[in-house]
């Protein structure tokens, strides 16, 4: 390539910067997205892995089946279109996330993955935190090629980054049905989520040293209430597993105190830790003020007692109205239970997010 076609490529990508993130003199925050397949918008299309959902009936409201794990949105779809974008923020594999795009953000995360590298490798291929992170540094050289070091701080500075992920750590790692039972022998659980804890520290902390100072952790969810946990474990009954929620409880009870820590000790960034548990469970508990007629069934099920058994897949049977159902699937929530989570996670008090909100926090000026 010639140096004036290049020089021309940089100056035109630089005003896109400019003009990317601001629309009617409003700023909208690039969007950095890390985790698991409740946020993967479809890298793991990319890869040979079990983990996938770009078939039908998965994305049935969205239009097409596009590697999400829902009917519809993520919650971080949802989000970044309220904060005003208009676009989604793209998967990181995909061919077309290149160029100008990135600039409006990167999707990294991939369905199956989780904190820990052994998280998820019944699936076959997936990125595990550690691996998004190698992407996300990738992308953050190309930015500052392309705009220079000083601007590309500031656009980081400003943009919004979140990670969802520990689910996979617990469902399809410790708590793994057959295959993690001689683990759970030998590990204790206090054990297992002083591991996770410590990696995740270490991940939080690179993920500040490459740039992000607006950082939304999400705790995990109630793992035990999701479908394929009730299905799993026979003395359930009607009720959540016990077990996966209280080692969850145990995780999250740590990692607040890390959001607490980082707060306090990486000088000019605001963790935000976000009560997912809480917000979910509440759903669950009172599915019926909320407009749900079921939380134990999930709209596209195949075979077992409540549905929890299979992925949702072509031969799976879809109710006929997914607003009534907190569950897609065996592992995932719908679009109508995606939409409760992100306005809490928006607007919510400190109950639900901590310190502040993502309104609160996409305003927030940070000093340097």
């Amino acid at each position: 390539m010639s140096l004036p076609i290049c020089l021309c490529q940089v100056i035109a990508l630089s005003i896109l910067f400019i003009s990317e993130v601001c629309l009617a003199g409003k700023e909208i925050p690039a969007s950095f997205v890390f985790g698991d397949s409740l946020v993967d918008a479809g890298n793991n299309n990319y890869l040979t892995t079990l983990s996938k959902a770009n078939y039908d009936p998965n994305g049935i409201d969205f239009g097409s089946a596009t590697g999400r794990f829902t009917n519809g949105r993520t919650i971080v779809d949802i989000v970044i279109q309220a904060l005003g974008s208009d676009e989604l923020t793209p998967p990181n594999l995909a061919p077309t996330t290149r160029g100008s795009l990135v600039l409006k953000g990167v999707n990294y995360a991939s369905g199956g993955s989780g904190i820990l590298n052994s998280t998820g490798k019944l699936f076959g291929d997936r990125i595990n935190v550690d691996a998004q992170l190698d992407n996300f540094a990738t992308t953050r050289q190309d930015i500052i090629s392309w705009i220079g070091e000083s601007a590309a701080a500031k656009f980081f500075r400003s943009a919004i980054f979140s990670v969802t992920t520990g689910s996979n750590d617990l469902i399809n790692n410790y708590f793994t049905p057959v295959v993690s039972t001689l683990e759970r022998r030998v590990v204790p659980p206090e054990d297992f989520v002083d591991t996770m804890i410590s990696r995740f520290r270490l991940q939080l902390t690179r993920l500040y040293q490459l740039g992000a100072r607006k950082i939304v952790v999400i705790n995990i969810g109630p793992v035990g209430c999701i479908p394929f946990s009730r299905e799993s474990d026979p003395t359930a009954g009607n009720e959540c597993s016990v077990e996966p929620n209280e080692v969850a409880q145990m995780y999250n009870l740590q990692l607040k105190t890390v959001v607490d820590d980082l707060n306090a000790n990486l000088q000019g960034s605001r963790f935000v830790y976000a009560d997912v548990f809480r917000i979910v469970y509440d759903i669950i508990q009172n599915y019926g003020s909320y407009g749900f007629e079921s939380e134990k069934v999930p709209c596209c099920s195949l075979a077992g007692k409540v549905g929890g058994l299979i992925p949702c897949g072509p031969s799976s049977k879809v109710c006929m109205d997914r607003s009534k159902y907190v569950f897609w699937d065996p592992y995932h929530p719908t679009e109508a239970a995606n939409i409760i989570i992100a306005r809490r996670l928006l607007s919510g008090d400190t109950s639900d997010i901590f310190p502040i909100n993502i309104r609160q926090l996409a305003n927030l000026k940070l000093n340097t």
